[in-house]
């Protein structure tokens, strides 16, 4: 199945690399890589991914990767990432 990257997934993934970036360049480039690479395989499993928390539909989908929820939609045609959240404890 075809994944497709979201305009708001790419605008997220690139601030938090830069985030990343600068405390260490190698480290954010090696999250990249990891990020993209646990992504691309969800077109296996679709489904294998918890249900979404954030919305109350079984086709989106969380996938959890080092504190960080990628969260994507599952279509008959594609899977389309379109969310990147960071978990935050409340103060």
């Amino acid at each position: 199945m075809k994944i497709v990257f979201k305009r708001e997934f790419v605008f997220k993934l690139s601030k938090q690399v830069d985030y990343i970036a600068t405390d260490s360049v190698s480290r954010a480039r090696k999250f990249n890589s990891d990020l993209l690479a646990k992504i691309l395989t969800i077109s296996n499993l679709p489904y294998s991914s918890r249900k979404s928390i954030y919305f109350d539909d079984d086709n989106i989908r969380d996938l959890i990767f080092k504190g960080y929820t990628v969260v994507y939609r599952i279509t008959e045609e594609q899977i389309e990432v379109f969310g990147l959240v960071k978990f935050q404890k409340e103060p």
